[in-house]
């Protein structure tokens, strides 16, 4: 007789929000996966595994085992997980849950995650700073939003635009290569219209070392 199982209840806890929203950035998120044996045989050792993960989120194992599950009984098992900054934003993404049995079969399920937007706008530090010729510089935006991002030495002259146009909500980098400019101090700039229509700026002094 063939045994058969059936993933019942497929719940999330993350951190209080609501289900299936994942808080952008965010750790110690968790899965919450039950699984119940309708067969009327005893199951032997299940590996319940998270495959095909993309390279956003971090999980601290990507399988687990269950043993002995009774014919009717649910069994429970959780996976722990972090987004990084460079998740999509608002885009519904699917995590692939196999049940796998010791006799070869396997059962799949896909989960339908969505990562939230940042809560605020916000420049970033470059890195590494102090830097020489190269540094990254980061920021986020809570809403889709007309951007600028610029370097200016330190008399306020412009040395160099390194992003400009409208951007979706989300996190963004970009690099600069200093190679032909002069050691010292320089401020960079994000410039963006808020949600009021008004336009803000956020300022942050790198320094580069030759």
């Amino acid at each position: 007789m063939t045994m058969k199982l059936f993933m019942m209840m497929v719940c999330f806890s993350v951190m209080g929000f609501s289900q299936h929203l994942i808080p952008f950035a965010s750790q110690n998120n968790t899965i919450e996966l039950s699984v119940t044996n309708v067969a009327a045989l005893n199951a032997g050792k299940l590996s319940i595994a998270l495959v095909k993960l993309p390279d956003w989120l971090t999980v601290s194992k990507s399988s687990d085992d269950m043993v002995d599950l009774q014919s009717g009984e649910s069994k429970h098992v959780q996976f722990v997980f972090s987004v990084n900054k460079t998740a999509p934003v608002g885009k519904v993404e699917k995590l692939h849950v196999v049940i796998s049995s010791e006799s070869g079969e396997q059962w799949t399920k896909d989960i339908a995650i969505q990562v939230a937007a940042p809560e605020r706008y916000e420049l970033f530090q470059n890195y590494p700073n102090p830097f020489n010729p190269a540094t990254t510089i980061s920021y986020q935006l809570p809403v889709s939003s007309t951007v600028s991002l610029k370097v200016f030495d330190i008399l306020g002259k412009e040395v160099a635009t390194l992003d400009e146009g409208i951007k979706e909500a989300g996190y963004y980098q970009q690099n600069w290569n200093a190679g032909g400019m002069a050691s010292g101090m320089y401020l960079y700039q994000l410039s963006f219209q808020n949600q009021q229509g008004e336009m803000e700026h956020y300022r942050k002094k790198l320094l580069l070392l030759k």
